[in-house]
């Protein structure tokens, strides 16, 4: 198993892995600095839609994985969102994905959020997965913190075996496929 450079990245984007897709690092959008997104060596940095699920206790639901309740999250659609302290928000990516069946794709954050308390957690996609990342954001401080749409917020790495495998995501008939959206848990 190999990680994949951005030669590979460009050429898989072409044939319609990352799309919207880009091919270099944006550092800056109308004449200021953002949070990095786009290909690097050996990575893809994506970014976060405009729309965020924030966690809120006003109804005071339980969180059950098996049974999920949807009033648990306040929908925000916005430029910014700001999370409670140690609280947690829901997002999606701008990009949607359609990983080969060679392939497992793995979510890291980036470090300028990461050094500010701000953890991004996402599980790995799988063979053959497709549909836009639903991005968990968890605020470790005491403080608000912002999580910026249409910037840089983490970071997809691509390993390819040197085996397909025998069932991917797609054959399983994955719950989380073709997702678009912030998808909420399903059971």
């Amino acid at each position: 198993m190999s990680i994949k450079s951005d030669h590979w990245i460009r050429r898989m984007a072409a044939q319609g892995m990352i799309d919207p897709f880009e091919p270099g690092q944006v550092r800056e959008a109308n004449g200021q600095r953002i949070v990095s997104y786009g290909t690097s060596s050996y990575g893809y940095d994506v970014r976060c839609a405009d729309e965020f699920k924030v966690f809120t206790n006003i109804n005071s639901t339980i969180v059950d994985p098996k049974a999920f309740d949807a009033r648990s999250f306040v929908d925000i659609q916005a430029g910014v969102c700001i999370i409670p302290p140690n609280s947690f928000a829901l997002a999606r990516t701008v990009e949607y994905f359609r990983i080969p069946r060679s392939v497992l794709t793995i979510c890291l954050g980036k470090s300028t959020y990461a050094r500010c308390g701000i953890i991004v957690n996402v599980t790995p996609l799988e063979p053959e997965w497709e549909g836009h990342v639903t991005l968990e954001f968890s605020n470790t401080t005491p403080l608000p913190a912002r999580i910026y749409a249409n910037e840089g917020v983490a970071q997809m790495l691509f390993l390819e075996s040197d085996e397909v495998c025998a069932t991917s995501y797609r054959d399983r008939g994955g719950k989380y496929q073709g997702q678009k959206g912030v998808t909420l848990p399903r059971a």
